[in-house]
């Protein structure tokens, strides 16, 4: 069993010369493992991000879970380069850019992350607490659950090709289709063909050409919306000969399922297979809501309703912050959900240190707190 360790270490894989890791990239707990901790956080957002904030005041410690392989959200999945002008203090400030100040204001309160999992199951324990279960088979223990999955969990479009299941790819053989990478070891010394134009596309192009026997990129016309750094990367890359760039619609898959051997594409010089182990596709995401409709909520059009005082849904000990909850007069601004993850901090310390009496204190005055910030 584990509890609190910090994993907000940057990746310290080796991407390659001259490449650094993207940002936001932190270590993930191991999967498949029990863990114990005061909280568990559904959604690693800014709003599961500055929860974990909130409630590192008061002594409350968080896991976080997301499907997602970094933290952000939809800021970095989505547009992390787009900039939001409603951030109090911030006139402007990218979705990136929020995510890493996010990350360095939670920093000394060590939450642990679980990246690149889903929350399948929630039991309640005859403890009281409860258990949640994720697609990887890690299961948490904790006494209180919020859940700040944004507008449900993100679900990877995958390429419109017939039987395209059948090829999905072994995390441990590094072979098949994949739409995310959790182990950037499995693809050493494996034929890789990466499919997509934004930055999960480019970061995973980069990081995987120094390992891997050989890279490709297939993307249907020469623009890319990935951060004009690393499309200047890739192109050089192209340009001394050290990986492919194909202009080209992929067409089909080559090779016995579950076996992939090829990818069918349809270029300028007409159809032609490109022979590869992997095919990584980053089609962009699309939100569900997902298992959380199975946890036994009350929902209001595919919302968790909560309460304003304290932001608990209809099942003691389950909390909503941010995009997935919903009350009267409710507003989907990330600033809206700060308000609502400290607010819900304050109820969640009577589950947590029902011992201790809560005092409210501020930052700018409060010693206490600013030890905690590593401020004295």
């Amino acid at each position: 069993m584990h509890d609190g360790v910090s994993t907000l270490a940057p990746d310290t894989a080796s991407p390659g010369a001259g490449h650094v890791p993207a940002p936001g990239r932190v270590a993930s707990a191991p999967a498949g493992e029990h863990y114990s901790t005061d909280v568990i956080i559904m959604g690693a957002g800014p709003c599961g991000l500055f929860q974990v904030f909130e409630l590192g005041l008061l002594d409350i410690k968080a896991h976080l879970v997301d499907i997602l392989d970094r933290p952000g959200g939809q800021c970095t999945e989505l547009y992390p380069e787009k900039p939001i002008y409603d951030i109090p203090a911030w006139p402007i400030i990218s979705g990136q850019e929020l995510t890493d100040r996010l990350m360095e204001q939670i920093a000394p309160f060590n939450p642990v992350f679980h990246l690149g999992e889903m929350g399948t199951g929630l039991a309640r324990q005859p403890d009281g607490k409860w258990m949640l279960t994720t697609d990887h088979g890690t299961t948490i223990t904790a006494p209180v659950i919020i859940i700040a999955a944004g507008g449900g969990s993100f679900q990877p479009k995958k390429p419109p090709i017939p039987g395209i299941e059948a090829y999905e790819g072994d995390v441990v053989t590094g072979e098949g289709v994949f739409y995310a990478v959790r182990k950037r070891d499995a693809f050493r010394g494996k034929r890789v063909l990466i499919a997509g134009g934004g930055d999960s596309a480019l970061d995973w192009t980069l990081n995987l050409q120094p390992i891997a026997r050989s890279v490709g990129l297939v993307h249907r016309r020469d623009d890319f919306r990935a951060a004009p750094h690393s499309v200047a990367q890739m192109r050089q890359l192209v340009a001394d000969g050290a990986m492919n760039l194909h202009i080209a619609q992929i067409k089909g898959l080559a090779g016995t399922a579950p076996r992939l051997e090829g990818v069918v594409i349809d270029g300028p010089n007409g159809e032609e297979i490109l022979p590869c182990d992997a095919l990584l596709a980053f089609y962009g995401l699309t939100m569900k809501l997902g298992p959380v409709a199975e946890f036994g909520l009350n929902l209001h059009e595919n919302l968790i309703p909560v309460d304003t005082e304290k932001f608990e849904t209809s099942i003691p000990g389950i909390f909503a912050v941010g995009d997935i909850n919903y009350y009267p007069g409710k507003l989907k601004l990330i600033l809206s959900g700060f308000h609502e993850a400290a607010l819900a901090a304050q109820a969640v310390h009577r589950y947590v240190h029902p011992d201790r009496k809560l005092r409210f204190q501020y930052t700018t005055s409060s010693t206490d707190l600013q030890k905690k910030l590593g401020v004295k």
